[in-house]
C-alpha cells in the first residue's frame, strides 16, 4: 500500500507543479520546410498480461462477480468520503441507519460468505472435540464391531468413489493454492524492476521537457535561415515570378520578331542561290544549244551525200532528216527575268541589324529579375530586421514559460519518492518471504490430509480381501483404515484455522476487487473523486483547485487519466492556459502581420522595357514591301519544268545508230554512226547535269526546289509582318497595363511565401506547447503500475486465487471427512463380529 501511495502523490505532485509541455510528433513545414520534434521512448509497457494464470484470475473474477453482483456503491463512497457518515456519533440518525442498510444490502454476499465462514471456524473445533469424545465412548462408530449388512460392498464402493473424487477437488483447490502463493512471491520481485522502470521514465519525461522546448525555440533558427534563403533569392523568386508570369505573352512576339529576322536573312541566301543558279543555266542551256546546233548541221552535211539519192538509202536518210527536229532546244532560259533588284532591295534591309535589335528586347525583357533585385534591397533589409525582432520575441517567451523551478522541485518529489521506495522495499519482499512461507504451509497441511486420504484408498483397496471377515482383514486394509482415520483427525485439527485465514483474505481481497480494482479499471472510481466538493468541502473542482488554486475550472481525475493514456500533453491535459496563456504571449497574427506591412511597403518600377524600337519596325515594314511575294514564281517554275531538249537524245543516238547499220558501207554510214557517239556524250556531259539544276535530278539543292521554298517563304509576306507587328504591339501593351498588377500579385505571393513560414512555425510552436511537449503518459502508467499492475494484478489477484483454492479445499474437507470416516470401518480390523448359526 505504500507503493500505491507512492504513485497516487507522484500523479497529483506532477498536476500541482508542472505549467507547461508538449509533444514529440512531427508537424508538417510549408514546402521543404519540415518541423519535426525527436521522438522519446519509454521502458515501462502500458498494458499487462497475466499469462496462463490470467484463466485462473477470470474464475476467481466470475465468482466474486456471482457472490457481489451490485453495482459500484457511488453515492456510498462519496458519503464515506465527505464523512457524511459517522457512526460514532449520531448512529440513530435515519440517514446513517439508510446508508448503514445500503453498505449491509451491497456486502450481503461478502457477509454471508463471511458469516458462513466463521460458523465453520466455530462449529468445526467443537464437532471435532464431540466427535473425538464421542467415539472415545465406543459411540459414532468408535465401536471397533461392523454389522454385517446385504449392501455393505456397495456401501464401501460409493464411500471410496465419493472420497477419491472429493480428493481430486481438494487437490486441485491445493494446486490452486501452491501456483497463487508461488506467483504472488515472483510478482513481489518484480516490484523493484517495474518501479524503477517507472521512475527513469518520469525522469526521461520531466528531462525531456526543457530540452524540447529549447529544441522548439531553437527551430527558429531553421526557419529564420530558410526565410533569409528566400530572401537573398528575391532575384529568381520574386524577379523570375514576375519574368514568368510575362513570358507566355512576351517571348512568343520576340520570337516571331527573331524567326523574321531569320526569315530576312534566309530569303536573301535563297535568292542569291536562286538567281546564282538561274545564271549557270542560261550558260549550260546556251552551251547545249550551241552542241546540239553543231551536231544537227554535222548530220545534215552528211545527209547530203549522193548515197542519200539512191534508193533504199534516201527513205532512211530521209528519216534522219524530219527526225532532226529532236535535237532543238526545249527551254528559253534566256527569257526568264533577273533577280538583281529583289536581292538589292534585300541587302538594303540587311542594313539594319534586326537581330540584334531583338537581342536588345530579350535582354530588356530578361533584365526583369536583376531590376527588381536592386529596387527591393531596402526592403529585403527591413524585413530581416524584423524577422530578426521575431526571434528576439520568441527567446523571450521560451524565458518566460515558468517550467525549469517547477519541474526542478518535482524531480526532487520523485527522488524523495524513489528513496522511499527502496527503502520499504526489502521490509516488503522480507514480509512477503513470511507470508510466502506461511502460504506454503498451509498448502502443505492441506496436502498431508490428501495424501493421508490418498494412501488410505491406496491400501484400502490393494489391500482388501473380500473374502476375509471384518475381525481378519490383511494388514495393508487396516493400515488403510488407520491413514483415512489420521486424515480425519488432522482435518478437525487445521481446518479451522486454514477456513479463518480465507475468511480474513476473502473480505480484504473481495473488497479491493470490487471497490478499487473494477472501478479503476472502469474509471468511475475517478468520477467519484470528480463529484464536485467532495475532497474538499469549498471547492467545486479539486484538482483545478490544487493546481490554480482557482476550483471554478472544470479539471477532472478522470479527464486527465484519459489525456495521458492516449499522451497528450501536460499543458492541454491540465488546461494550463489558465495559469500561463501561450496564446497571448504568442500572438500569430501580430508577428506576421509585422512581416506583410513590410512586404506591403515594397515597390517595384518597371516600365522602361522596350520590346523593339522604331528602326526595328521599320525593317520589318521595307521588308513587307520588298517585293518578295510579287515576284512571278510560276514563270521560272514553268521553264525550269521543261526537258532540256524536245526529243529524247538518248533514244535518237540509239535509234540513229541501228538506221547507219543498215546502210551499206562507207563515209555517210561512218559519219552517222560518229554522230550518235557525239549526241551520246552531249546527253552525258550536258544534258544530265543541266537536268539535275533544274529539277529532274536527285539533289535537293536544285533550282526548282529552291524557287519553290522562295515561294513559301515569300506567300503572304505582308500579313505575316503585319501580324507579327501586332503580336508586338500586344505584348508591348500587356508590359505597359498589366505589369503593375503582375508585380503586386508576385509581391503578395512572394511576402505570403515568407510569411508562411513563421505562421507555420508558430502555429507549431503553439500547438506543441499547448498540446504536445511534455506528454504525460508515463503518468497514466506509472498510476497503472501502481494500482492496475502492482496492487491488483501483483499481489490481489493471486491473494484471492489463493484464498479461492484453500477455501476450496477446506470447504471439502467437511464432506471428505465423513466419507473417510464411514469408509475406514471397511477397512480396519474390527474387534468382534456378527455371529450366524445354522
Amino acid at each position: 500500500m505504500a507503493l500505491l501511495l507512492g504513485f497516487l502523490l507522484l500523479l497529483l505532485e506532477l498536476c500541482g507543479n508542472t505549467l507547461s509541455l508538449g509533444s514529440r510528433s512531427s508537424t508538417e513545414g510549408t514546402e521543404v520546410l519540415e518541423l519535426q520534434l525527436p521522438a522519446t521512448n519509454y521502458e515501462t509497457k502500458d498494458s499487462y498480461k497475466a499469462g496462463p494464470i490470467g484463466g485462473l484470475f477470470q474464475i476467481v473474477h466470475i465468482f466474486l462477480r456471482v457472490v457481489q453482483p451490485n453495482d459500484f456503491p457511488e453515492d456510498i463512497l462519496r458519503k464515506i468520503l465527505q464523512k457524511k457518515f459517522d457512526l460514532s456519533t449520531d448512529y440513530e440518525k435515519p440517514e446513517n441507519v439508510v446508508l448503514t442498510l445500503k453498505i449491509i444490502y451491497y456486502e450481503i454476499g461478502v457477509i454471508i460468505c463471511a458469516v458462513l465462514g466463521l460458523l465453520f471456524v466455530i462449529l468445526m473445533p467443537l464437532v471435532g472435540c464431540c466427535f473425538g469424545l464421542c467415539r472415545c465412548c465406543n459411540k459414532c462408530g468408535g465401536e471397533m464391531h461392523q454389522r454385517q449388512k446385504k449392501n455393505g460392498p456397495f456401501l464401501r464402493k460409493c464411500f471410496a468413489v465419493s472420497l477419491l473424487v472429493i480428493s481430486i477437488f481438494i487437490s486441485i483447490g491445493i494446486i490452486y493454492g501452491f501456483v497463487a502463493n508461488h506467483h504472488l512471491r515472483a510478482q513481489i520481485e518484480k516490484t523493484r524492476k517495474l518501479a524503477d522502470s517507472n521512475f527513469r521514465d518520469l525522469r526521461t519525461l520531466l528531462n525531456g521537457a526543457p530540452a524540447e522546448i529549447s529544441y522548439i525555440l531553437s527551430q527558429y533558427t531553421t526557419t529564420k535561415e530558410k526565410a533569409f534563403s528566400d530572401l537573398d533569392n528575391v532575384k529568381s523568386l520574386l524577379g523570375g515570378g514576375i519574368h514568368e508570369q510575362l513570358r507566355p505573352k512576351v517571348i512568343p512576339a520576340l520570337d516571331d520578331i527573331k524567326a523574321m529576322a531569320e526569315a530576312i536573312k534566309e530569303t536573301k541566301e535563297a535568292l542569291l542561290n536562286v538567281n546564282n543558279t538561274l545564271k549557270e543555266l542560261k550558260k549550260s542551256s546556251a552551251q547545249l544549244n550551241t552542241s546540239l546546233s553543231d551536231v544537227k548541221r554535222d548530220l545534215e552535211q552528211s545527209l547530203n551525200d549522193p548515197m542519200c539519192s539512191a534508193p533504199p538509202v534516201a527513205t532512211t536518210c530521209n528519216n534522219i532528216r524530219t527526225s532532226l527536229s529532236q535535237l532543238d532546244d526545249n527551254t528559253n532560259m534566256d527569257q526568264l527575268p533577273s533577280l538583281d533588284k529583289p536581292i538589292d532591295k534585300i541587302n538594303d534591309i540587311l542594313q539594319t541589324n534586326l537581330s540584334s535589335l531583338v537581342q536588345q528586347g530579350y535582354k530588356s525583357f530578361n533584365d526583369i529579375p536583376e531590376m527588381v533585385e536592386n529596387q527591393t534591397t531596402d526592403i529585403i533589409s527591413d524585413v530581416k530586421s524584423t524577422l530578426n525582432s521575431i526571434g528576439s520575441d520568441i527567446e523571450s517567451i521560451g524565458e518566460q514559460i515558468p517550467i525549469q523551478d517547477q519541474l526542478s522541485n518535482f524531480m526532487g518529489y520523485i527522488n524523495d519518492t524513489e528513496t522511499y521506495i527502496r527503502r520499504n522495499l526489502p521490509t516488503l519482499e522480507e514480509y512477503d518471504s513470511y507470508r510466502w512461507l506461511g502460504g506454503l504451509v498451509v498448502c502443505c497441511l492441506l496436502t498431508l490430509v490428501v495424501i493421508f486420504y490418498y494412501l488410505g484408498l491406496l491400501c484400502g483397496t490393494c489391500g482388501y480381501d473380500r473374502n476375509a471377515t471384518p475381525t481378519r482383514r490383511g494388514c495393508v486394509s487396516n493400515t488403510g483404515g488407520i491413514f483415512l482415520m489420521v486424515g480425519a483427525g488432522v482435518s478437525f485439527l487445521i481446518c479451522w484455522i486454514l477456513m479463518t485465514i480465507v475468511v480474513l483474505t476473502f473480505v480484504v481481497g473481495a473488497n479491493v476487487e470490487k471497490l478499487l480494482c473494477e472501478p479503476y479499471q472502469n474509471r468511475k472510481l475517478f468520477q467519484v473523486l470528480d463529484t464536485p466538493y467532495l475532497l474538499n468541502e469549498n471547492w467545486k473542482h479539486y484538482l483545478s483547485g490544487m493546481v490554480f488554486n482557482k476550483p471554478d475550472i472544470n479539471l477532472t481525475f478522470e479527464q486527465v487519466y484519459s489525456d495521458c493514456k492516449e499522451n497528450k500533453g501536460i499543458y492541454g491535459t491540465l488546461k494550463l492556459e489558465n495559469s500561463y496563456n501561450i496564446s497571448e504571449h504568442l500572438n500569430i497574427q501580430e508577428h506576421a502581420g509585422n512581416i506583410s506591412n513590410d512586404f506591403q511597403n515594397m515597390k517595384v518600377n518597371i516600365d522602361n522595357i522596350v520590346l523593339l524600337d522604331e528602326a526595328g519596325r521599320k525593317n520589318l515594314m521595307d521588308f513587307s514591301f520588298s517585293g518578295i511575294d510579287a515576284i512571278n514564281y510560276n514563270i521560272y517554275l514553268a521553264e525550269l519544268s521543261k526537258a532540256p531538249t524536245k526529243g529524247n537524245l538518248l533514244s535518237f543516238a540509239d535509234d540513229l545508230e541501228v538506221k547507219a547499220n543498215h546502210l551499206p558501207h562507207g563515209s555517210l554510214k561512218q559519219s552517222l554512226k560518229n554522230n550518235a557517239q557525239t549526241i551520246r556524250t552531249i546527253h552525258r556531259s550536258e544534258v544530265i547535269p543541266l537536268e539535275q539544276s533544274m529539277k529532274y535530278g536527285k539533289a535537293r539543292s536544285s533550282v526548282y526546289q529552291s524557287i519553290k521554298e522562295l515561294q513559301q517563304k515569300s506567300s503572304g509576306l505582308g500579313m505575316k509582318v503585319t501580324n507579327t507587328l501586332s503580336s508586338l504591339d500586344s505584348a508591348q501593351d500587356f508590359l505597359t497595363t498589366r505589369i503593375s498588377s503582375v508585380i503586386v500579385e508576385e509581391s503578395q505571393k512572394y511576402g505570403n511565401t515568407i510569411v508562411g513560414y513563421f505562421e507555420r512555425y508558430l502555429q507549431w510552436v503553439k500547438i506543441s506547447i499547448t498540446e504536445k511537449i511534455a506528454a504525460c503518459k508515463p503518468v497514466a502508467t506509472a498510476l497503472d503500475s501502481a494500482v492496475d499492475v502492482f496492487l491488483c494484478s501483483y499481489i490481489i489477484d493471486p491473494m484471492n486465487l489463493f484464498w479461492f483454492g484453500i477455501g476450496k479445499a477446506t470447504v471439502f474437507l467437511l464432506p471428505a471427512l465423513i466419507f473417510a470416516v464411514k469408509l475406514a470401518k471397511h477397512y480396519r480390523r474390527m474387534d468382534s463380529e456378527d455371529v450366524y448359526e445354522e
